[in-house]
C-alpha cells in the first residue's frame, strides 16, 4: 500500500483528492519547493479511540514529499498537518492520526508545504473484536472449454465489535489464504474483478470475502471432485482477531 496517489505540481492537482492554492518560490533555488506528493496511507480506516496503524501493529505515519524545480526530493520536507473535519485529530508535526468518534463519511488529512496542499482521506471504524464466517462454504461447477465459468462465488466473513457481535466493523482489512488444496497450483484467490488479491477491505455491513479462480489445467482429471480450503484472519495491535482463523471452504466438481 505504498502506491504514492496525491500529488501536486505547481498550481495544479495531478489527481482529484489533491488540492493545491499556489506555488512556493520557484526561482531556482535547490530548497524552493515546486510540488509535493502525499503517499497513499497505509490502512483504509482509524480505530476510534486508537491511533492509525498497520496490520502489524505498527502505528502509521503520513509520508508526504517534496520536490524542487530540478526534480529532486527535499529532505526533510517542511510538512505541516491538519484535519478539518471531526472524527479525528492530527498532530501537526508528526501527522500522526488518533480516532476519536464515528462518522459516516471520511475525514480529510492535509498536508501544507509553503502554500500547497495534498489530501488523503480516511475513514472511522469501530474496534475489531471478533471474526465469523458469512459464506463459510459454497461450490463451484468447473468447465475445462469455458474458463470465465472458472471463478467461485465469494467465501465471506463478518467483523464484528462488542461481545454481542451486533456492530459492524466496516473499512478494516481481513488477510484470506489458501491452506489446503490438490494441487498448489489449482486455486488462485481473486478479487470482484478476477484479480488475483489475499486481502480485502470489509465494506458498511463489516463483510469481506475473496473468490477463487480455478485453473483447469492443473487438475488431476477432468472428473476431479475435491476442495479447496481458506483461511480468513483479521489482526488488531498486530495480534489475531477472536476467531481467527476462520476456516472457509470451496467444494468443486466438474459442470454436467
Amino acid at each position: 500500500m505504498t502506491r504514492r496517489v496525491a500529488m501536486v505540481v505547481g498550481f495544479v492537482a495531478a489527481v482529484g483528492i489533491a488540492a493545491a492554492a499556489g506555488c512556493t518560490d520557484v526561482s531556482g533555488s535547490s530548497t524552493s519547493v515546486l510540488s509535493i506528493q502525499f503517499d497513499t496511507l497505509g490502512a483504509p480506516s482509524v480505530v476510534v479511540g486508537d491511533t492509525l496503524r498497520d496490520t502489524t501493529g505498527a502505528v502509521i505515519r503520513p509520508v508526504v514529499h517534496a520536490f524542487n524545480f530540478k526534480g529532486e526530493e527535499i529532505l526533510p520536507a517542511p510538512v505541516f498537518f491538519l484535519s478539518p473535519d471531526s472524527g479525528l485529530t492530527v498532530d501537526s508535526v508528526t501527522g500522526i492520526v488518533v480516532g476519536d468518534s464515528l462518522r459516516s463519511t471520511p475525514a480529510r488529512i492535509v498536508a501544507t508545504v509553503g502554500r500547497l496542499q495534498a489530501v488523503q482521506r480516511l475513514n472511522l471504524t469501530l474496534r475489531p473484536d471478533t471474526i465469523v464466517a458469512k459464506n463459510a462454504f459454497d461450490s463451484l461447477l468447473y468447465s475445462i472449454s469455458d474458463t470465465t465459468q472458472d471463478i467461485s462465488p465469494a467465501l465471506t466473513v463478518l467483523l464484528t465489535h462488542g461481545a454481542a457481535r451486533d456492530s459492524a466493523v466496516p473499512f478494516y482489512i481481513v488477510s484470506f489464504t489458501i491452506v489446503s488444496q490438490p494441487n498448489p497450483q489449482l486455486g488462485e484467490l481473486v478479487n470482484d474483478n478476477g484479480r488475483a488479491s489475499s486481502v480485502d477491505t470489509t465494506d458498511a455491513t463489516g463483510v469481506a470475502g475473496r473468490k477463487i479462480r480455478l485453473h483447469p489445467l492443473h487438475l488431476g482429471s477432468v472428473t476431479q471432485v475435491d476442495s479447496i480450503i481458506v483461511n480468513a484472519t483479521a489482526r488488531y495491535h498486530g495480534a489475531v482477531v477472536s476467531g481467527s482463523p476462520v476456516r472457509l471452504v470451496l467444494l468443486f466438481k466438474p459442470h454436467s
